[in-house]
């Protein structure tokens, strides 16, 4: 694979960036590069801390893809080692331990989801690793005590997160010390180039410079990625907070998602998961922005026929006011089933707290007619819609 010359190459890479250390260093790297004929080895870590891939893991992936379309190698390491210790960055807590168990399940589904984003069938393009490799397997104690010595207690305590917790004389674990050591170590074994990560990474992105460094390694660069605000709009997407688009959504559950992220995000969407010219965007109305926005990403996912889709059901629900063509369907249980006990065992609301809140604020309605007593019990079939645009047929 031919690579695009340097300046085409820096202005792909530094879409949507927020910061690249150093973008000199990165430049060099790139002329070197070129002359020898091999490619960068650029690595990204992803913790499988839970099941589910969402848009806002997507942003590293998406700028590893571009690195892959460059003619670079991507590294996708995954922490199965480091999961089980817990980043620290960004909490204000200790996290809770994952078991051994839990970490191998959830990457196994982190291989299966890369695929949709990351070209993972070129060897020459893409590698997998685990550092459990060197972590489970091949550290011993003299390998500890060396890593160990190349980093002092003070730098480490410099980090934001950690002087924040000793103010409020909150627990640090040695462990969580140790994680940034760990992923330093992780740039070291693997010889990246580059390392990318988010904004709340880039603590433990700078001292795996120093620690390649101290093992007389040539010092990675590293670029930051903004974190990815949630359908809210406020909080950091994440499915602890139910904000989140995960990429294995059903296409019209993935469109409508968009569709309620706010006009003031939807322009870092677009320069985050697409390689629309923002310009045009500019000059689109709002409401065509975020549908076009909306039919890109889930194309991304389920392919184009699937896009066009859900923009077209979309539509037909929100402007024409009428149901979709296609929705779940939920068999009545017994004569009569609770509204309560509908939305629940179908899984239009997680608890009963949610259900009764939805039904007393007038948020449901079957054929059209609002439900607005809790205790109502349904007895026949028809279309219930919950929300602004979920939607059950019910069948005896």
């Amino acid at each position: 694979m031919t690579m695009p010359d340097i300046d085409r190459q820096l202005e792909v890479i530094k879409r949507g960036a927020v910061e690249i250390i150093s973008e000199e260093l990165l430049r060099k790297k790139l002329e070197e590069s070129i002359k020898a004929g091999r490619p960068l080895a650029v690595k990204a870590g992803f913790d499988p801390t839970a099941p589910d891939i969402h848009l806002g893991h997507t942003v590293l992936l998406r700028k590893l893809r571009q690195f892959q379309d460059l003619g670079h190698k991507v590294i996708f390491l995954i922490g199965d080692a480091t999961a089980l210790v817990g980043d620290p960055s960004g909490q204000s807590q200790t996290r809770k331990a994952l078991t051994l168990e839990e970490v191998e399940q959830n990457a196994k589904t982190y291989i299966k989801q890369v695929g949709k984003i990351l070209n993972t069938a070129d060897r020459r393009l893409f590698e997998r690793r685990h550092n459990s490799e060197w972590f489970s397997r091949g550290f011993d104690f003299e390998q500890f005590v060396e890593l160990a010595q190349r980093y002092t207690v003070a730098r480490l305590l410099e980090r934001d997160d950690f002087q924040k917790r000793m103010k409020e004389n909150k627990p640090i674990t040695f462990l969580e010390l140790f994680y940034p050591l760990m992923q330093g170590f992780d740039s070291y074994k693997l010889k990246s180039d580059v390392e990318i990560g988010g904004t709340d990474q880039k603590f433990n992105l700078l001292v795996g410079r120093d620690i390649q460094e101290a093992y007389g390694e040539p010092a990675q660069v590293v670029i930051t990625m903004p974190l990815l605000e949630g359908t809210d709009g406020a909080l950091k997407m994440s499915k602890s907070y139910g904000n989140y688009i995960a990429i294995n959504d059903r296409p019209p559950d993935m469109f409508g998602k968009i569709m309620s992220v706010s006009d003031e995000m939807m322009l870092k969407y677009y320069t985050l998961f697409t390689d629309t010219d923002l310009e045009n965007i500019r000059q689109l109305h709002p409401m065509e922005a975020k549908l076009d926005l909306a039919e890109n990403i889930t194309s991304f996912y389920h392919g184009a026929a699937e896009g066009k889709k859900a923009k077209e059901n979309f539509k037909q629900v929100f402007s024409d006011k009428d149901a979709p063509e296609e929705m779940p369907v939920y068999k009545l249980r017994g004569e009569g089933e609770g509204i309560i006990d509908i939305l629940i065992n179908s899984g239009l609301t997680g608890s009963k707290n949610d259900a009764r809140r939805l039904v007393n604020q007038g948020g449901v309605s079957l054929g059209g007619e609002k439900i607005g007593n809790e205790g109502v019990v349904v007895k026949a079939g028809g279309i219930l819609k919950a929300g602004k645009r979920r939607f059950l047929k019910l069948i005896k």
